[in-house]
């Protein structure tokens, strides 16, 4: 499918000689010196892009340690742990009863494999060839390793569709683009990590055709794709194999994976992809039929295939209809209808419009995350439309959708990424081939500059209509245009420059190639400012990105940092100080209840089950959790004893301001709650001036388990660190109830920084319970430095 360096230059020298049979030895081996190390120049620059994305991910590791990310990847991290341990068929069967206590769940038929089975491979891959390496670092360095495959296959992406200095432009952004470095530096082990990379070479490997089979987004995407080929005249046999093959071993092998079954033929999802699959066998059958039939009787044939058609077509929809309307979603999972419905999860389903990378992103994310790319997109966009081919339509397609879906859901930036990658490329391109083709030297130079004039015109395009033969005579291989009298050569490129030729010449986009190759060009000394110009700010997006890496993306969940006004870097590791204590201080057999945010830490970290986590596939339990945080103490009391759970964990941030704790969440756990049980009504917990925690806020919220649980003797505390009786430093207030006293519940720890607190059940109440207002003077909880004197905490 890709040729060598070897075989290029043969092909080089061939079409050298059908193009020019009386050329000079002397002229034909310069070039091919010259295409050859072109060549060379390409691959050592593609190794230093894929050094560059792998170096781009390590920031996390440097700055803080080799450890794993977020939330979601501890489950995935844990899961490999069981894979290299019990192996893959085990994996299958594996029934957790650490989790969704007292439910458990099937980690075999609940788990997409493909990060976690990877991770496997190579991590025994490793220990065969006797590399002792812990499953860890494996987990950990698993996603910088795929970006640098990414940045590859973006590189025949773009290459595909343009060029190959598009291909080398794309590449170079892939590698550094922020929205993708978000979810894939050294740590992050999430399914983004490898889904991207997967996701660019199965549309490369379409494109090329036109593979594997993915699923949801290229479900949906390739389909429309082929429907827009075939309603724009551009089906052909390649189509056709690229398609059928795809919809056939795609879905058989999204079946075959538990965690999918039969959604993959019985969900709304996937009938685009179905639809398009029979639309492409009744045009290939059309197609067929008049090739071997005289007009008059195609003609007949085909009103009378087009009655049937409709009729089946029409029988079909019917029962599809009957089949959609039975389900409440219409057969659509909830996150799918989010992306069509933007408001469709904060009217009807709280749990997913709760996540933070659910909701919409800021304007300024876009210059964030994908930075110069904003401006070349555009461009690449349009540079597509001429010459459109089949590639070009695809990346058109591909690059709208990917912008809608982005603008619905701050996540799917990083599916916008390889798409304004590719677009951008091919701007880049058209833009540097512009000006340097107004500085290069004069043709017939040799050198290094031969190299750059080599890589500047590009590999010949090849269609699929058009081959050269090295035995054809010159004179065959022009042809004569009809109705236009001009003559083409038997090139393919030569066809492309003339069609593009014919629509650029008064394109006002013609000073930047973007409709082709311009016959115009720029004066010399616009060519070397616009050059410089647009390589400085090439070295600004590079030196942007690693910032960016550095500074917004490297931070785990778990270690948080802060920099004093002097300059200092203070280390906050609350969570891993909770879950330690956690480990070693409970029985192995206790039941710790928090939000399900902290689930998958708690089980992978603290080795303790839990009652909901990350998985969110139960939204009762998920409610059942939401409602005792926001019941009064002994409701809250009677709901944890009949879930069994001994110890409940709770994170509050009002000590050093770190914003994202439960009591900013608690709304949240209002609606899920409220949901399913109508008791709990959000209006209960609001004030006169809305969402507070004054003196102001609603009777529900001060009388609630989370309120009490986060501040707790937090009153007195405060007054040493701030100088002000229960001063919140996130909420920026004083807190309306400051002395707080609990009956069912006993604080058994609290860390460092106050940012997650412990604690225990009781089985019965406490007979005489004093409130912190009693104890005020007596038994002040302070905070000691190693020096002996008190201080104030470092604000996050």
């Amino acid at each position: 499918m890709l040729t060598t360096a070897a075989e290029r230059v043969g092909q080089a020298s061939r079409r050298i000689l059908v193009a020019d049979p009386t050329a000079s030895t002397a002229e034909s081996t310069k070039k091919l010196q010259r295409s050859a190390a072109a060549n060379v120049v390409c691959g050592f620059s593609l190794a230093g892009i894929c050094i560059l994305a792998f170096s781009l991910r390590l920031f996390s590791v440097i700055k803080y340690e080799s450890v794993i990310h977020e939330f979601d990847p501890y489950f995935n991290y844990r899961v490999t742990q069981y894979l290299t341990k019990e192996g893959f068929y085990n994996l299958w069967n594996w029934f957790d009863d650490r989790t969704w206590y007292p439910l458990g769940r099937v980690i075999g038929g609940t788990v997409y494999p493909g990060l976690i089975y990877t991770a496997g491979v190579m991590w025994n891959v490793l220990h065969f060839f006797n590399i002792p390496i812990h499953v860890q670092e494996v987990c950990v360095f698993t996603a910088p390793l795929f970006s640098a495959f990414c940045a590859l296959t973006t590189y025949f992406l773009a290459k595909e569709v343009r060029s190959q200095g598009a291909g080398l432009f794309a590449a170079l952004f892939a590698a550094s683009v922020p929205s993708y470095i978000s979810r894939s530096v050294a740590g992050s082990y999430d399914n983004e990590g490898v889904a991207i990379f997967a996701l660019v070479l199965v549309f490369f490997l379409y494109v090329k055709v036109a593979s594997w089979g993915g699923y949801s987004f290229i479900i949906n995407l390739l389909p429309i794709h082929c429907l827009a080929c075939i309603f724009l005249g551009r089906m052909n046999s390649r189509l056709y194999v690229a398609y059928a093959p795809f919809i056939v071993l795609g879905t058989i092998e999204a079946a075959s994976i538990p965690v999918v079954g039969f959604n993959a033929v019985l969900m709304s999802e996937h009938f685009g992809s179905f639809l398009a699959f029979g639309v492409l066998h009744a045009a290939m059958g059309m197609q067929y039929i008049k090739h071997i039939l005289p007009a008059r009787t195609y003609n007949a044939a085909k009103a009378l295939a087009v009655s049937a058609g409709v009729a089946v077509l029409g029988v079909v929809m019917v029962l599809l209809l009957g089949y959609v309307m039975a389900s409440p979603t219409f057969g659509w999972t909830g996150r799918s209808l989010s992306l069509l419905d933007p408001t469709y999860a904060s009217k009807y389903i709280p749990i997913i419009a709760s996540v933070s990378e659910h909701q919409p992103p800021a304007w300024n994310s876009y210059f964030t995350d994908v930075h110069i790319l904003v401006l070349l997109a555009p461009l690449g966009l349009i540079a597509c439309f001429r010459p459109l081919t089949d590639a070009s339509l695809f990346l058109i397609l591909y690059g709208v959708t990917a912008v809608y879906f982005s603008g619905v859901m701050v996540r799917l930036m990083l599916v916008l990424a390889p798409a304004t990658c590719c677009l951008g490329g091919i701007a880049a391109d058209q833009i540097m081939v512009t000006f340097c083709k107004s500085i290069r030297p004069e043709e017939g130079s040799g050198g290094w500059s031969g190299i750059f004039k080599t890589w500047l015109d590009g590999p010949e395009p090849h269609t699929q209509e058009d081959t050269v033969s090295v035995d054809a005579k010159p004179a065959a291989s022009t042809t004569s245009s009809a109705g236009t009298g001009k003559r083409y050569k038997g090139s393919a490129r030569n066809r492309v420059k003339e069609a593009t030729n014919k629509g650029t010449e008064a394109s006002p986009f013609n000073a930047f190639n973007l409709f082709g190759n311009a016959k115009q060009k720029l004066p010399r000394d616009v060519g070397i400012v616009g050059a410089m110009f647009f390589f400085s700010m090439l070295v600004f997006y590079i030196f942007h990105c690693c910032w960016v890496s550095a500074e917004m993306y490297s931070a785990p969940s778990i270690v948080l940092q802060s920099r004093s006004p002097q300059g200092g870097v203070h280390v906050f590791d609350d969570f891993r100080e909770a879950y330690g204590w956690l480990r070693h201080n409970t029985d192995e057999e206790a039941k710790v209840a928090s939000w399900w945010d902290y689930g998958y830490q708690t089980t992978a970290m603290a080795n303790r089950t839990v009652i909901v986590d990350n998985n969110t596939w139960n939204n009762t339990h998920i409610a059942t959790v939401g409602r005792a945080m926001a019941s009064p103490e002994h409701q809250a009391w009677q709901i944890y004893r009949d879930l069994d759970v001994k110890y409940v964990l709770v994170v509050f941030g009002g000590f050093v301001g770190y914003p994202s704790d439960d009591i900013n969440k608690f709304l949240w756990m209002v609606r899920i709650g409220g949901g399913v049980f109508p008791d709990i009504k959000e209006p209960d917990y609001l004030g006169e001036r809305g969402y507070t925690i004054d003196d102001k806020a609603g009777k529900a919220m001060l009388d609630c388990i989370m309120y009490k649980m986060s501040y707790y003797k937090f009153a007195q505390a405060a007054e040493m660190t701030t100088g002000r009786y229960g001063f919140d430093r996130v909420r920026n207030t004083n807190i309306g109830v400051p002395d707080i006293s609990l009956k069912y519940f006993e604080e058994v720890y609290t860390t460092e920084h106050w940012m997650v607190r412990i604690y225990e059940v009781k089985d019965q109440p406490s007979r005489g319970v004093h409130t912190d207002a009693s104890r005020k003077g007596k038994n002040q909880l302070k905070r000691v430095s190693p020096s002996g004197k008190s201080r104030t905490p470092p604000t996050w």
